[in-house]
């Protein structure tokens, strides 16, 4: 009783003391609350004489049941009042995992923090109350609602000079594409197909519309290729860009083996052609045509023939051969 009596002397007069009445937490009965200059409460220790700033009563009730990690341990608070605390605890973490529960079976839905709100509203001796935490969270709410509103104004400026840098060029281009213009178009590409005798079926071809639109991008100072670029120079590119394609299906065969396919046919002129092509992973390639309208298609001329494309493709890499079910056809592929 000295030692509480010295230590009850160095603590503030009770006349800065703030009035605990109607706090139930027992926690309050071992903790003198004052309040600085500074305006923020200070707690007291009765046993120990050592003062806190901030965290609440129920940051105190560690000090006192001695629980490390949240707050230094009171090595003068008799046994009975550490065992007290530490049930009020106990009891306090039960009622808790009871809340939590209950509110989960209520409630799937709810958010993370709206159980945290509710598992706090048990301990009503906390410093900062429920509403003061919804207020807080109201206050950050409209802070990121209106940083929000400001990126969209800005996205909208952003918006309005794109929109003001390009309105002189659609007016340019619905100028040109009116109904007239087209026709014309329609018309000049008709008498070029005419004239130069190809086949209605090439509209079809899938490098038609991409040529169209090209030439459409570039607009009316486009004059097109000269006769010897399309004879020599875009035809040797083009054949480069055929060979590194199949060069690239090249590796595919060594890694997973191809199918070489014979397919004879009769055209309008009545000429026996055999079209081999080359099946992998990566994709179909046309091999070669023959013209086999003069030869004679027995076991030994369609074995040459066959020879040279499984060269061509690799022995090793050919893994099925598939032609017509002809009786010769199966002799040569019999002779490989």
């Amino acid at each position: 009783m000295a030692n509480m009596n010295s230590q009850s002397s160095e603590i503030p007069s009770v006349a800065s003391t703030l009035n605990i009445c109607g706090k139930s937490d027992p926690a309050w009965n071992h903790f003198y609350e004052t309040r600085g200059l500074d305006r923020k409460i200070t707690y007291t220790c009765m046993y120990c004489a050592k003062s806190f700033k901030g965290g609440g009563i129920n940051r105190m009730k560690y000090h006192l049941a001695c629980i490390p990690g949240q707050i230094s341990s009171c090595r003068s608070v008799p046994n009975e009042v550490r065992i007290e605390i530490r049930d009020y605890l106990k009891q306090g973490e039960l009622k808790k995992k009871a809340l939590k529960e209950a509110l989960n079976d209520a409630f799937d839905d709810v958010e993370e923090e709206e159980v945290q709100i509710q598992e706090q509203e048990v301990f009503e001796d906390e410093e900062e109350t429920f509403e003061q935490r919804s207020q807080k969270r109201a206050r950050e709410q409209d802070k990121e609602k209106e940083k929000e509103k400001e990126k969209e104004k800005e996205k909208g400026k952003e918006k309005e000079k794109m929109k003001e840098s390009t309105t002189s060029q659609p007016s340019i281009k619905s100028a040109f594409s009116s109904k007239s213009a087209k026709h014309r178009a329609n018309i000049a590409l008709a008498k070029w197909f005419y004239d130069a005798c190809i086949p209605f079926n090439a509209i079809n071809s899938p490098y038609f519309k991409p040529a169209v639109k090209a030439i459409a991008g570039i607009g009316a100072d486009f004059g097109g290729p000269s006769y010897h670029d399309m004879r020599v120079n875009l035809l040797e590119e083009c054949k480069k860009e055929l060979d590194f394609l199949i060069n690239s299906y090249r590796s595919n065969w060594r890694d997973n083996g191809c199918t070489i396919m014979a397919d004879g046919w009769t055209d309008q002129r009545q000429r026996t052609l055999i079209n081999f092509l080359m099946y992998c992973l990566a994709g179909l390639v046309f091999v070669k045509s023959v013209d086999a309208s003069d030869a004679v298609k027995d076991a030994d001329t369609l074995f040459h023939m066959f020879f040279e494309v499984v060269e061509w493709v690799g022995p090793s890499n050919v893994v099925h051969m598939v032609t017509d079910n002809a009786a010769a056809y199966k002799l040569a592929g019999r002779y490989l």
